[in-house]
């Protein structure tokens, strides 16, 4: 008997965790979705620089798990900055990656400028990755590709190298992200002084 109340009572733990992480704003809401990267409309096809990648940003958010919002969230706000080359020549993240004039919305993730800070700035607790990010520019990222350059692609975060894929890299408080397509360049970027109070 005491072999059966322990399983019954383990059964009963496992439903319950089950429950919480599959609830509305549990576990499994706050995961980031794979990006699908042959779903998403308009990514950009052309050499850099790219655009913000307006064009299907809103046919792209549903895809990609983020939403149109009328302001800034405050209870996630934290920044990181990119370094991106390619073929050995700095790429610039242009403003206003995330955020659609014209319709009156801002996203989540961000930028506000063209000096590499990225924005997360939401009204939920949940993860975000770099893929989102990418997305919403409209920019091809994945183990090998950064936009229609694929081969060899190297990334660090804080001047460390890292393996797999960019796109799954979640975001964290002051992460400096470095992604070469092609040649890396001369000194990898090991941090960035982030404004007081970023």
């Amino acid at each position: 008997m005491g072999r059966r109340t322990n399983a019954v009572a383990a059964l009963a733990a496992l439903a319950a965790a089950l429950a919480v992480a599959y609830a509305p704003g549990g576990l499994a809401a706050s995961t980031p979705p794979t990006i699908p990267w042959s779903k998403l409309p308009d990514l950009q096809t052309g050499p850099p620089p790219w655009n913000a990648g307006v064009r299907g940003l809103t046919s792209r958010l549903r895809l990609l798990g983020l939403s149109r919002l009328s302001q800034e969230g405050s209870v996630l706000h934290i920044h990181q900055h990119l370094d991106l080359y390619v073929n050995a020549q700095k790429i610039r993240l242009p403003a206003f990656i995330g955020i659609d004039i014209g319709a009156r919305y801002i996203t989540e993730l961000h930028t506000h400028d063209s000096t590499g800070v990225i924005h997360v700035e939401s009204p939920t607790q949940r993860a975000f990755t770099l893929g989102q990010v990418f997305g919403e520019w409209g920019v091809k990222l994945t183990a090998s590709c950064v936009g229609r350059y694929c081969g060899h692609l190297r990334w660090w975060v804080d001047g460390h190298r890292v393996s797999g894929d960019p796109a799954e890299l979640i975001l964290r408080a002051h992460q400096e992200i470095a992604i070469a397509a092609g040649p890396p360049p001369l000194i990898v970027p090991k941090s960035y002084a982030f404004p007081p109070g970023d």
